[in-house]
């Protein structure tokens, strides 16, 4: 039996959960909309604010479809309500990040600025010179988007520079020892 497809999911205040046509599920919220075809076996229905999942037998491709259209559905509701955010750190001498207009631009010593435009449903915040902070309401797009910002530069594991996420950690590498004795 599949834990996470098992348990229900309560609805809070102010969002709403359709489903339509299909398996078409629209979850609208103070966040905005999002939208999200399920698979056709599974079983989705909404009584009284609170949603349940079932599958339609123990195939092996009906338990790895229950547990992951449960989760779907979750991170579409906390999306929504609450929104997702990934933070990532800029490290380097003379590395930093700042916002002009909708435009992230950032010195990651290249010759030249890195710029990285906002998408629709993805906000950039940039509170300080070394933090970069990506919002939005699709968990999918925030972690892709903010993956997208890490690539400009990845972290080198010698001396740590680069972007990183903050809660990432970087395994460090011992540099040269010194000249060869004969």
């Amino acid at each position: 039996m599949s834990r996470i497809g098992n348990m229900p999911i309560t609805l809070p205040a102010g969002v709403e959960v359709k489903i339509g046509k299909d398996n078409k599920i629209t979850v609208k919220g103070p966040n905005g909309t999002l939208e999200q075809y399920i698979s056709k076996d599974i079983k989705v229905k909404s009584k009284d604010g609170v949603i349940t999942v079932a599958r339609p037998s123990d195939d092996k491709e009906h338990r790895s479809l229950h547990g992951l259209s449960r989760t779907l559905i979750n991170n579409m509701i906390v999306g929504v309500s609450q929104g997702f955010e990934k933070k990532l750190e800029v490290n380097g001498v003379g590395y930093r990040a700042t916002k002009q207009g909708n435009k992230l631009v950032m010195n990651l010593g290249y010759s030249h600025q890195v710029e990285v435009s906002e998408v629709d449903g993805i906000k950039i915040d940039v509170p300080d010179q070394n933090t970069i902070i990506v919002k939005g309401n699709d968990k999918q797009k925030v972690g892709q988007f903010a993956a997208e910002i890490r690539e400009k530069r990845p972290p080198e594991p010698y001396k740590g520079k680069g972007i990183k996420y903050a809660d990432e950690v970087i395994k460090r590498k011992e540099g040269k020892t010194g000249a060869k004795k004969k």
